[in-house]
């Protein structure tokens, strides 16, 4: 494809299905399909019925992070719903649903609610509006004699009219165009912590995700995929697949094999018996250790050449009177989403239909329009609960890969990806080495800060991102290049170096590995400048007040500088991403085997102007519990051109009893709604790193944490 897909997207014009109902679906939370043979759908996010129900349409991806109650909070505070009557159905791809942060139907960068900040609480605002008019004619008076709560148009003289009521003349009215919004002193539902919707349905086991379709017909294929980008099959046999009770089809992709049968346990069987001799071509030698010094050698090179991110002052003539080199390294790493990657694909004469847990309603809609030689428009999306996405599921591969399959065998096929199966030949967040200059004046001052940055390009990899001219990937920089440190003498570098694994978008993107970076660095600076760490950084974060709110509430409530137990250190780190300011406090202790143990961590959180503060400490929390297992144990390392990683026993996550106390306190903020899904992560590993050096002396610099390194003499 030469155009983009948002390009793609917004060439083609599907049509709006207002009365979509995702099959199945159904609950307290979780709409059921309308009762009412004419509800009033004053646009595509919300209809409501004559049964008073208030059913809000929601067109991002529920992964865990709260849409489904997001979205109908914002849609309700604006047409002062009772949210008693409030349920969410998940909305079909179209683009009546794009992302105003994309430009298309997706759902990540944690962007749903500062996305749609202004377009689904205008929709709620215009609803509400029609109503009182419908109100006001019904009662032969002026709408400005008439007030609207709780799912209730009020006169001046007390009569009452439910909203349910007014649907037929409500659906005569004309619609508004961008009426006022609320003040924010005079919001009754948002910044309360509500509770969920889609929590009931999955408490209760009725919430549906792509794991639990089933269609008639249904052939369930496992794949042998291709270890690496670029590895093809050389050659197949597939006599014992075929041989394998239940198999009913073998076939080749351009990305693997995949053995199609009557269940799962008989094709991944048959996949198993698969003999298959793969052309590695010049990738079959190759290693992680191979990998990290590539990596190093081009980070090195970032230091005088590269593509320059940022540059400030005169780097290569001040002469600072301290001057600190460091390298800094991460590894390849997993999503391991709890739920396997799955679709169910079902190809007919002229139309696709397909059921998954996708991050990319949009984009998938346009690509299988060109797997399937079909319009766009006749593709149907059915977004499914999804069992974690972290970036993973932005990815079209296995939902092209059903479709391809379907498209060949001729019946429905729910291809599935076993957690083993992702992992051997996964979409990774990228390996990357930073080499690190800082220098300090005669005061102790930071005058000089250097960065060589080495790592794959996810913008190349991600087939719909473009590098610009500068030839600097800026999902490889951020966090980084993008500091608000006061130095000023700074060059930023970027050299891409391309290993062979496929990487993607993974929780906080480049944040996640440039936060590391930069955080314990400038605790590296604090060091070597005889300062605290906490004060350190005030010093340089003068120009920058949401940084320092939160670095200063975090260092409160941690009780920084006042005494610990024995043992117990801590260290701090402050990180600015996807629009939200978070400060972390991590307190450690290290036994004497030098196994860490994270006992509490305290978090900071300006997002802005919040809608739900549960959902914001749930993600918070839940950040840190992905963010310290990486630092503990995340790695995905290769011999021989393959994964030497399957599952959690050896790609090991945080156990309960490893989980820290932790406290989430959100700033008070009139600001635009920033992201909450990923800015938790970021601070967390240099937050437990520097604490590692407050209790140890030592400086770990690579993740995962080495524990020998932390053995006391």
């Amino acid at each position: 494809m030469e155009s983009t897909r948002r390009e793609f997207l917004g060439s083609t014009g599907a049509a709006l299905v207002l009365g979509f109902t995702l099959p199945l679906q159904s609950g307290r939370g979780l709409a059921a399909a309308p009762v009412s043979a004419a509800p009033f759908a004053p646009n595509a996010w919300l209809r409501i019925g004559a049964d008073h129900q208030v059913t809000v349409i929601c067109g991002s991806a529920e992964m865990g992070q709260g849409v489904l109650t997001a979205i109908p909070m914002m849609v309700a505070e604006e047409l002062d719903a009772d949210w008693r009557d409030v349920r969410v159905e998940q909305a079909p791809a179209d683009q009546a649903y794009i992302n105003p942060a994309f430009g298309i139907q997706a759902t990540g960068g944690s962007s749903t609610v500062r996305g749609h900040w202004q377009v689904v609480r205008q929709a709620g605002a215009a609803a509400r509006l029609m109503l009182v008019a419908a109100a006001a004619e019904t009662w032969q008076t002026t709408p400005d004699r008439c007030r609207t709560e709780a799912g209730q148009v009020v006169h001046a003289d007390g009569r009452r009219l439910r909203y349910g009521e007014l649907v037929a003349r409500a659906a005569k009215q004309p619609v508004p165009d961008k009426p006022a919004l609320k003040d924010p002193k005079d919001f009754r539902l948002m910044g309360r912590p509500l509770k969920r919707l889609d929590s009931p349905d999955k408490v209760m086991g009725k919430a549906q995700y792509g794991l639990d379709v089933q269609v008639p017909g249904l052939l369930v294929a496992v794949m042998a995929r291709a270890p690496l980008p670029g590895v093809k099959v050389r050659q197949v046999d597939d006599h014992a697949a075929r041989a394998v009770k239940g198999v009913k089809q073998v076939i080749s992709l351009p990305s693997g094999v995949a053995v199609l049968a009557t269940g799962y346990w008989a094709a991944k069987t048959g996949r198993d018996a698969l003999k298959i001799d793969w052309d590695f071509g010049d990738k079959a030698a190759l290693s992680s250790t191979q990998i990290s010094a590539a990596l190093h050698d081009a980070a090195a090179q970032g230091m005088t050449g590269g593509a320059v991110a940022r540059t400030a002052g005169t780097p290569d003539q001040v002469k600072p009177a301290t001057l600190l080199d460091a390298v800094y390294e991460v590894p390849y790493l997993a999503h391991a989403c709890m739920e396997p990657m799955n679709c169910t694909a079902w190809v007919r004469e002229g139309e696709v239909e397909i059921w998954a847990g996708t991050q990319s309603q949009g984009p998938v809609q346009g690509i299988l329009g060109q797997v399937a030689s079909v319009q766009p428009g006749k593709v149907k999306v059915n977004t499914m609960m999804l069992g974690g996405g972290f970036g993973r599921r932005f990815a079209p591969d296995f939902v092209i890969d059903a479709t391809l399959l379907s498209k060949i065998s001729g019946a429905p096929v729910k291809l599935i990806f076993s957690r083993e199966d992702d992992m051997a030949a996964g979409y990774f967040r990228p390996a990357s080495v930073v080499q690190l200059r800082g220098g300090l004046d005669d005061k102790g001052r930071p005058v000089l800060l250097q960065a060589g940055v080495a790592t794959p390009s996810i913008m190349a990899a991600s087939g719909f991102m473009k590098l610009p001219p500068s030839g600097v990937d800026v999902q490889a920089v951020e966090g980084l290049a993008d500091h608000v440190y006061d130095i000023p003498h700074q060059r930023m570098a970027y050299v891409r170096q391309e290993p062979g694994p496929q990487v993607w978008f993974w929780r906080s993107v480049g944040h996640s590995q440039n936060s590391f970076f930069l955080e314990s660095f400038i605790d590296e600076m604090a060091h070597a400048a005889k300062q605290d760490p906490y004060a350190f950084r005030r010093s340089l974060l003068s120009g920058s007040p949401r940084h320092l709110g939160v670095l200063d509430l975090a260092a409160k409530r941690a009780n920084w500088g006042t005494p610990l137990p024995a043992g117990r250190h801590r260290g701090i780190a402050v990180v600015q991403s996807f629009g939200t300011y978070v400060a972390e406090v991590a307190e450690v202790s290290v036994a004497a085997d030098g196994t860490p143990k994270v006992h509490r961590v305290v978090a900071a959180v300006d997002c802005g102007q919040t809608v739900n503060p549960e959902i914001i400490r749930r993600q918070i929390e839940g950040a840190i519990v992905f963010g310290l297992s990486a630092a503990l144990y995340g790695q995905i390392s290769y011999q021989d051109g393959r994964v030497q990683q399957s599952n959690f026993h050896d790609y090991p996550v945080l156990r309960m009893s490893e989980m820290p106390v932790v406290e989430v306190h959100i700033v008070p903020s009139m600001e635009a709604p920033g992201g909450i899904g990923e800015p938790g992560t970021p601070p967390l590993a240099p937050a437990v790193a520097n604490a590692l050096f407050a209790a140890t002396g030592r400086r770990l610099r690579k993740l995962p944490f080495d524990t020998q390194a932390l053995k006391k003499a």
